[in-house]
């Protein structure tokens, strides 16, 4: 399954940051995993926001 917004529940976060504590790395490889993380968030849009004038029809247009 792909990522397709950005925005993640506060639990899943929770749960990604508890798996990840204690890990070491090096300072070359954090920044690499930095410089690719960069790369790839800036591929993945933002979720639109659920705004009541954006759901309506535009019946006049027609």
């Amino acid at each position: 399954m792909e990522r397709q917004f950005r925005n993640l529940d506060d639990a899943t976060k929770s749960r990604i940051s508890q798996k990840l504590k204690g890990r070491t790395m090096s300072d070359s490889h954090k920044q690499a995993i930095s410089d690719a993380m960069k790369a790839y968030w800036a591929t993945i849009p933002y979720r639109p926001e659920n705004n009541d004038s954006n759901n309506q029809n535009n019946e006049t247009s027609m």
